[in-house]
């Protein structure tokens, strides 16, 4: 074991991907001799050479493309695009193209390809460095969707991810890059906690697509979350002296609908927390598969806290983004009920 940040964690599942199998290829924005934005590919490329870690134009849609060509032809890629917000180029190459590829080849080619991108806010990017898209990529059949909230997990999903015959939108939220964070209003970043890295073995291992972790065992509610806001839900849970069980989804496309459901119908009640905007974010489908699988269970209406409809404010982000507070409010409504 090391202890590692999310960022470290990430770049030690690339460099074990890169050593085990000559398939697997990295590229992207500045991912090479830079070693990335955020430094998630630093030394790769001085270590495996510029053929197997290299850059690109500054062209989305030409990286997307690139990777589904090597895919279908037996190789591995994992690409970077450098904001979640600068995908959107490349929506129609992932969307018509990657996720389609298995069935309308009848299963003669596959698409063993990642899609790595941070995601949502806390460094003041703005409008075009801070969006939270991952319900436009959970709507998609053909894809797979992941968001971790741990070093530990981050390496472990994203090895499962590379390793997967499909294509798979990787999404890494870049407030925890170094350690969970959150801020007060006046815009302030405060460290969680003062040992932001995790345990994380330096080999090749796994953690399974499609299996939720349940952070916090509970019996009075249940909190569905992920990425950034599982520490958002930890919190909350601290200040309200809830009982709540708080599950961290990790992939959300396969869903663990199995986890949620055992959950909620032992608690009885349900808060869905997330980032992203609150109409048709993914908050909204989490709500309909527990009310449909839930419903004699429930004792108390099903609650959303989420970033609010609007464009993301750029000097006012930590007012943007579902606080502690507004958690707390949230539980302690659904507890009245």
């Amino acid at each position: 074991m090391a202890r590692m940040t999310m960022i470290e964690a990430l770049r030690s599942a690339m460099d074990v991907k890169l050593s085990d199998d000559p398939g697997v290829i990295v590229f992207g924005e500045d991912v090479g001799y830079f070693g990335g934005v955020f430094r998630c590919t630093a030394g790769l490329q001085a270590k495996y050479g510029e053929e197997r870690v290299f850059d690109t134009p500054i062209n989305e849609s030409a990286i997307v493309g690139l990777a589904i060509g090597m895919a279908a032809h037996g190789m591995r890629p994992c690409v970077e695009i450098q904001f979640a917000d600068y995908v959107y180029p490349a929506y129609d190459q992932i969307t018509q193209e990657a996720a389609r590829l298995r069935h309308r080849s009848n299963q003669q080619f596959t698409c063993p390809m990642v899609v790595r991108m941070p995601t949502g806010g806390g460094i003041f990017g703005g409008q075009t460095h801070s969006q939270s898209p991952e319900a436009l990529f959970t709507h998609v059949a053909g894809l797979k969707v992941v968001i971790p909230s741990t070093p530990y997990d981050a390496k472990g999903l994203l090895i499962a991810a590379i390793e997967d015959p499909d294509p798979v939108i990787f999404l890494e939220p870049k407030r925890i890059y170094n350690g969970p964070f959150y801020g007060d209003h006046a815009g302030k970043s405060v460290p969680w906690s003062a040992h932001p890295a995790g345990e994380v073995p330096e080999d090749h291992y796994i953690v399974p697509l499609g299996r939720a972790a349940i952070r916090r065992e509970g019996a009075d509610l249940t909190i569905l979350a992920y990425g950034t806001m599982v520490y958002v839900a930890e919190r909350a849970v601290e200040q309200a002296g809830i009982d709540a069980e708080i599950i961290d989804l990790r992939t959300l496309l396969p869903l663990d609908l199995a986890t949620i459901v055992a959950s909620v119908e032992k608690t009885g009640r349900c808060v869905v927390l997330h980032e992203a905007t609150r109409t048709s974010g993914f908050g909204a489908e989490l709500i309909a598969e527990v009310q449909q699988a839930c419903f004699w269970h429930l004792r108390a209406p099903l609650l959303r806290v989420t970033g609010w409809d609007a464009p993301y404010p750029h000097a006012q982000e930590w007012d943007y983004f579902p606080s502690v507070s507004r958690v707390v409010a949230a539980l302690a409504k659904v507890m009245e009920d």
